[in-house]
């Protein structure tokens, strides 16, 4: 019998790409030329779809996004994440059950799973919700203090020590931050632990910081606006860091736009380490957050739980690293 691998290795795709096609997942985006190709392999190969995994009482797994699908597409971290889940699924024959949390009825699509995973920020009535449909659930990327709850993040404290000691040891001492607000349920405000970190360190080493944080939302737009700020600004930072690689390639068109070199004028540093920050001129220095491992990592805690039937949760950290490029460089006062 032909299967999703089968139909991927030959028409050269990922097994995951080929059951989004075949599902005709709404968000995927692929050339039209690779949808028709894997369609064209699954009709040679006499590809027939299995009947629903509920009836043979296989496991199903329900993950609930905070963005909206639009949103999601915009953002590569979490469809990084969302990936390492769906290709786990993939390999373990899991039944998917995928919702977006501004579903009208996506809390009803997800009774009866056996387990769920929660990916991205949610208000604390929500976490509420989720634990009343099921026992077995998992959080990536939001720290949840509830005692009998399993969440997943990345260390964010290390990896921004790490990035302003980089910046630190460079001579820089005038180092900004530049972040983004988020807020969840009812304008509930997130805090960010990167920004927490920041403080901390700059209150550590005895350095001004207040007038050297900018604050807007995470996507390209809000560094460009934040970057022309420190632009023209009477005295910038030396160097910056950006909570997300989105922001650092805002700020660095605005800096183009005012003569201002990277790294000769201000370093800067980015967060995620997406794919396009290494090719940015010049390449972005970054912080690597493995969100597709966190996905994969995920997903099998959720099922391993399931299956020796772990009761006790775990508040676990994944560990991220600088990738050292070119936007940063040694500090001398000139």
């Amino acid at each position: 019998m032909t299967t999703i691998k089968d139909i991927a290795r030959q028409a050269n795709v990922s097994p995951a790409t080929v059951s989004r096609i075949l599902n005709d997942d709404p968000t995927l985006n692929v050339l039209p030329e690779t949808k028709e190709r894997v369609l064209r392999t699954a009709k040679e190969l006499h590809y027939t779809k299995k009947k629903s995994a509920r009836l043979k009482k296989s496991f199903q797994l329900g993950l609930v996004l905070w963005f909206s699908a639009e949103d999601e597409m915009k953002d590569s971290y979490y469809l990084s994440a969302r990936k390492g889940i769906e290709d786990f699924c993939i390999s373990q024959s899991i039944e998917l059950v995928r919702v977006f949390r501004n579903d009208s009825n996506y809390l009803d699509m997800l009774r009866g799973c056996d387990g769920i995973i929660c990916l991205g920020k949610f208000a604390q009535e929500e976490v509420k919700s989720f634990i009343e449909i099921c026992s077995n659930i998992v959080f990536l990327d939001m720290r949840v203090e509830h005692y009998n709850i399993t969440s997943l993040t990345m260390d964010f404290k290390q990896a921004v020590r790490d990035a302003l000691d980089y910046l630190y040891h460079l001579g820089h001492r005038k180092i900004g931050f530049m972040g983004g607000k988020e807020y969840v349920g009812n304008h509930e405000l997130l805090v960010d632990p990167r920004l927490e970190e920041y403080i901390a360190y700059m209150k550590e080493k005895n350095l001004p910081y207040e007038k050297y944080l900018y604050e807007g939302s995470f996507n390209t737009f809000s560094g460009y606006e934040m970057g022309k700020v420190i632009a023209t600004s009477e005295e910038h930072p030396t160097a910056i860091f950006a909570a997300s690689d989105a922001l650092a390639v805002g700020a660095l068109k605005a800096f183009k736009e005012a003569d201002m070199e990277v790294p000769e004028d201000i370093s800067l540093v980015g967060f995620n380490n997406t794919e396009l920050s290494e090719y940015t001129v010049p390449a972005l220095t970054t912080v690597n957050a493995p969100a597709y491992d966190m996905g994969q990592h995920g997903a099998n805690l959720i099922y391993a739980a399931s299956n020796l039937s772990i009761r006790t949760p775990l508040k676990a950290e994944i560990p991220c690293n600088l990738i050292v490029r070119e936007s940063c460089m040694e500090y001398t006062e000139k």
